[in-house]
């Protein structure tokens, strides 16, 4: 997989947690285009910036009513669709 900016990383999260909730697999599903290190990184930030929250114990949600979900760039819609 070709680098990412910090924003393609951040906006394929997101993407990704709507999809599937369950950090486990959220992370099993985020192998193949990020590192661990880098999934890690982007959910800390993503929940910091409160763009995403915990909902439970290995449950993420996008925070859609503090912001809206980012619009899918092009070159990203084949990496979320892969996931």
């Amino acid at each position: 997989m070709a680098d990412l900016s910090s924003t393609d990383r951040i906006i394929v999260v997101q993407y990704a947690i709507e999809k599937y909730d369950s950090e486990n697999e959220l992370k099993e599903r985020l192998k193949n285009v990020l590192s661990p290190k880098e999934i890690e990184r982007t959910i800390d930030t993503l929940i910091g910036t409160q763009r995403v929250r915990r909902i439970g114990e290995n449950a993420l949600q996008n925070n859609i009513s503090h912001t809206e979900l980012p619009e899918l760039p092009d070159h990203l819609k084949s990496v979320v669709d892969g996931l």
